[in-house]
């Protein structure tokens, strides 16, 4: 079952399974449609789970990732952007459009992979439907599981404790009156465990990048045994999948930010004109290019984010990623630090969205990639003690990004090997949502933190900030604080 174009049938199915494209601001849903009505069919399930895919999106995070660390700086054309709100100056609160987008929207991709889940309980299918049976449901429980970890990621203050509160725990339709707790890590993460059990014996093991199969599975797993620094289970999951999809070479890496080529894509979001994401959402939840400018990626382009100094200056001349992330008309001053005049001389464009399907800034949102599971392998490497593992897979994407045969680094300890395992993962996923996380979960232990550079924070004096520094953990946002009293009562340290 193929999953291309699946947002331009959104409201369609969110109809059927009463949730309007205008969902609401937390869990608590207003009534609940009977299944046996809204659901008859096999293909009931199957349009259902398209509404479930339309509140799958990364565009929040990202905007994120870019603005409050250091991946990009204000650009020629900004109008205040990021500035405003507080976003560039770390300036993070309960009503921030940060906790308040990723709460609802993960919240609202819950429910509705919920109501797929329930309502096949009520569907009896035919023997020839019984693939496309599991399928659906598998990925509804693959899509929970995901919604569930995104919300970990964010909203607890410790990855590695069983006993933090993280998110609320949803495996039902809550009641239109029902007010629910923070769950823990350990319960969180259990719900999330069965989700996958039961999503890996239901999902075929297909390796079409553009919907959830198997190795949906093993990649979530990969990350979040990461996350929690299970570091035989990370590497274990990673080398499945490296075994599966090789390490784009210089080309398909150019080619798979173009949307042409899918190499060492495990999973992506596809996003095409016409559908829910195509517009201009400079917040989030549009073309992830116009995260960052108006018009095109291009020094014509109006763009209001240009790319961090601090980044460029991490990537080789020969670095494909450097001609992927930073677009050719690009003014490039390599004496931009004493420069009086470098805010027009010095102009960095991001191309990491350059756009598809002949619209400018619209691309696929790259999930899981390969390249990110051989820096799991890196980091779970140098975490047990395996210095040379760890050098050894640095080498390895160095060679396929610079090309030819780089030079084997050399690690004296693991706080130097995660050093330079968090540098490479923030030019190789920069402008991909990780950041953030990264900081929260390794900055310490690699002895990273916000780095910017004195020009790009000249601003607002905002250069850096510890990356143990509480607004690592978002707030729980203040919409929810509104509507559910028991929850008033749990938030986070700091705010």
């Amino acid at each position: 079952m193929r999953y291309r174009n699946i947002i331009q049938f959104a409201c369609i199915a969110s109809l059927i399974i009463a949730v309007s494209c205008n969902d609401a601001i937390d869990i608590k849903q207003p009534g609940r449609l009977d299944a046996s009505v809204a659901f008859e069919t096999v293909s009931d399930l199957e349009l259902g789970l398209l509404g479930a895919y339309n509140n799958f999106d990364l565009t929040n995070e990202i905007e994120l990732a870019s603005t409050f660390t250091d991946e990009i700086s204000i650009g020629f054309d900004n109008g205040g952007q990021g500035l405003g709100d507080g976003r560039y100056g770390f300036i993070l609160n309960s009503t921030s459009l940060a906790p308040t987008a990723l709460w609802t929207r993960n919240y609202a991709l819950i429910n509705s992979a919920t109501r797929v889940i329930e309502a096949a309980n009520e569907v009896s299918p035919e023997s020839d439907e019984m693939t496309l049976y599991n399928n659906v449901v598998g990925q509804a429980r693959a899509l929970r599981a995901f919604a569930h970890f995104q919300l970990f990621s964010y909203f607890t203050t410790d990855y590695t404790d069983d006993g933090a509160l993280c998110c609320i725990g949803v495996d039902f339709i809550p009641q239109v009156d029902q007010e629910l707790g923070r769950n823990t890590n350990g319960e969180i993460v259990a719900l999330i465990n069965a989700d996958l059990n039961a999503a890996e014996t239901l999902l075929p093991a297909t390796s079409d990048p553009t919907f959830i199969n198997k190795d949906f599975v093993t990649a979530l797993r990969a990350r979040m045994a990461t996350y929690r620094q299970n570091y035989a289970t990370a590497l274990s999951n990673a080398n499945t999948l490296l075994s599966k999809y090789p390490i784009a070479d210089k080309q398909q890496y150019a080619d798979m930010f173009n949307d042409l080529d899918n190499t060492e894509i495990i999973f992506k979001l596809e996003r095409s004109v016409g559908d829910t994401y195509d517009n201009q959402g400079t917040s989030g939840g549009g073309w992830a290019g116009a995260l960052y400018a108006f018009v095109n990626s291009t020094l014509t382009g109006s763009p209001y984010f240009e790319m961090s100094r601090t980044v460029l200056n991490l990537m080789d001349p020969d670095d494909v990623r450097r001609t992927v992330n930073l677009d050719p008309s690009s003014l490039v001053d390599p004496n931009y630090a004493s420069n009086p005049n470098y805010v027009n001389d010095d102009i960095l464009v991001i191309r990491k969205y350059p756009g598809s399907d002949g619209q400018p800034l619209m691309n696929d949102l790259k999930v899981f990639r390969s390249a990110e599971m051989l820096l799991i392998a890196a980091e779970a490497e140098a975490s047990t003690g395996n210095l040379a593992g760890a050098a050894a897979r640095i080498k390895t994407l160095r060679d396929a990004r610079i090309g030819g045969d780089q030079p084997l680094p050399s690690f004296s300890n693991a706080t130097e090997a995660l050093g330079v395992i968090m540098d490479e993962r923030r030019i190789e996923l920069v402008y991909e949502g990780h950041r953030y996380k990264d900081l929260k979960r390794l900055g310490e232990r690699a002895n990273r933190a916000v780095d910017r550079d004195p020009l790009d924070c000249a601003i607002n004096g905002a250069c850096s900030i510890s990356s143990s520094d509480y607004r690592f953990t978002l707030p729980i946002p203040q919409v929810e604080n509104n509507g559910n009293s028991i929850i008033r009562e749990q938030q986070n340290p700091g705010y």
